[in-house]
């Protein structure tokens, strides 16, 4: 019917019919070639593709261009995040410095099997060793030969060794240098990697380890330290920061207190092992801990050596905390500065000879009443603060049945009558005085040789060491004079 219209809109108006007379008219056919004279291109084109070869190139480039991009489509999905992905480049049929409209993000040029540097024919040693024949043989130990060889080996080398390159060059790299290069760089990995585990696992000298920062940020988020202020001291075994004190349940916290980070750096055990490891209240679990781990020992040695000093009213820190490696202490100072070390203070001679009273008086309470040897007395573990000397540093600590304990306690005698009578103290004694008015026990001083004194003191060591052996003295939990109970492992270690 007329009246239905066409589901796809209404036909176009059929072209007016034309009769045959006009087709072959001489004005149509000057018109259809001044049309066609007006796309140039074309033609152009058209003479281009009159060859069937190449007709046939540009359709298999065409080709090859969809075939590396499906391939490369599927070399992505199959790698997905992995860090060690798999290449399809083999099976690639058109590279991308070949191709001038590859993108950006293919592979680079010289990921591919056509490295402009590689040599087209490698050369290799036959399986008989040599070539050629007479005065020309050429064997495998050939100079030339070992050096082009080792040159390519340097390929072989780590990332971060820059060999450069070499192209258009012919390198020859003698069989000792080539060595010498490779020993430094496999020293230099070897190297890098003791770095790397030293800054992961050790204190540094003003720096912190990530487990100690951990620490310390833990201390600030419970509420124990309000803030770390910065490093104080550093020392041979540790390094001393200032914080602001926080608060905790069981006592008070001063306003200012230090934190004392022992370094847990190896090679400063190699020096502390006879300062603990014969000590009766640590010896057992010396003997069953490792190096890394008697750091937190030596640390709880001075918590129990401090808590002994406090109970005979000996001016020194207060212990707040320990945990682990880091020891909390009272700050000895006033608002953010420490107080200075003895050997730094200038006093009148007044002054400097009561301090020489203070610490003979120290040295005597110490060795008789806390039953301990300082191990490590000098104006540098002195401070001067409010007009009394302050011990600090006793981490060394040892008790005079020590084997070693009246060495130790010599040498602080002499540490402390050289240093006062250096300050023209008059009334300082000499280093034989000093060390029988602390321990008592009057040794007779004769000519004051130091080797028959000093044989002396062995002879009373090897006596005091036989008399413990006989009684069998054990090692004791430190509660039994100190008062505070032995500390337990932390959940982690």
């Amino acid at each position: 019917p007329d009246n239905l219209q066409s589901p796809w809109g209404s036909a176009a108006p059929a072209a007016p019919a034309c009769s045959l007379a006009d087709v072959m008219s001489e004005q149509l056919a000057t018109q259809l070639d001044e049309e066609n004279n007006a796309f140039p291109a074309l033609t152009e084109y058209a003479s281009e593709t009159t060859s069937d070869l190449m007709l046939a190139k540009m359709l298999q480039m065409q080709f090859d261009r969809e075939f590396d991009d499906q391939l490369r489509r599927e070399e992505k999905k199959f790698n997905g995040e992995s860090k060690v992905s798999i290449s399809f480049e083999n099976y690639r049929m058109v590279h991308p410095y070949e191709d001038s409209d590859s993108s950006e993000d293919e592979v680079d040029w010289q990921d591919t099997r056509h490295d402009p540097y590689k040599a087209d024919k490698p050369q290799t040693t036959p399986r008989r060793g040599f070539t050629g024949k007479g005065k020309n043989i050429t064997t495998k130990h050939d100079a030339e030969t070992c050096g082009r060889k080792n040159t390519a080996r340097m390929d072989n080398f780590a990332p971060e060794v820059h060999v450069g390159d070499g192209l258009g060059m012919d390198l020859k790299l003698s069989n000792q240098v080539f060595n010498s290069l490779k020993q430094h760089c496999y020293s230099e990995q070897r190297r890098s990697a003791r770095l790397h585990e030293k800054k992961e696992h050790s204190t540094a000298e003003q720096a912190v380890d990530p487990r100690t920062r951990l620490l310390m940020y833990k201390m600030v988020n419970a509420g124990v330290l309000e803030n770390i202020n910065g490093c104080i001291s550093t020392g041979k075994e540790s390094v001393v920061f200032h914080a602001d004190g926080g608060s905790l349940e069981e006592q008070p916290v001063p306003d200012e207190v230090v934190l004392k980070v022992f370094k847990t750096t190896l090679n400063e055990f190699k020096n502390r092992d006879r300062y603990i490891k014969d000590d009766y209240r640590f010896k057992e679990r010396f003997s069953k801990l490792n190096p890394r781990k008697v750091i937190r020992l030596w640390a709880e040695k001075e918590m129990h050596n401090l808590a002994r000093m406090k109970k005979a009213e000996i001016p020194c820190p207060e212990v707040v905390l320990l945990k682990k490696h880091i020891l909390v202490m009272s700050f000895i100072g006033k608002d953010h500065v420490p107080a200075p070390k003895l050997k730094d203070v200038v006093l009148n001679s007044e002054d400097m000879k009561n301090a020489f009273y203070q610490v003979l008086h120290l040295m005597q309470l110490m060795y008789q009443e806390c039953n301990l040897v300082h191990a490590d007395l000098s104006e540098y573990n002195m401070l001067w603060h409010e007009g009394k000397v302050w011990l600090i540093d006793v981490s060394q600590s040892i008790e005079p049945t020590h084997p070693h304990g009246l060495e130790f306690l010599f040498r602080d005698c002499r540490n402390v009558s050289t240093f006062f009578q250096k300050r023209g103290v008059s009334e300082a004694m000499s280093v034989y005085e000093l060390f029988n008015a602390v321990s008592g026990l009057n040794i007779p001083v004769g000519a004051e040789e130091e080797a028959e004194f000093m044989a002396e003191i062995v002879a009373l060591e090897k006596r005091n060491e036989d008399h413990v052996q006989k009684r069998g003295k054990k090692t004791f939990p430190v509660t039994c004079e100190d008062g505070d109970p032995p500390l337990k492992p932390d959940a982690d270690d």
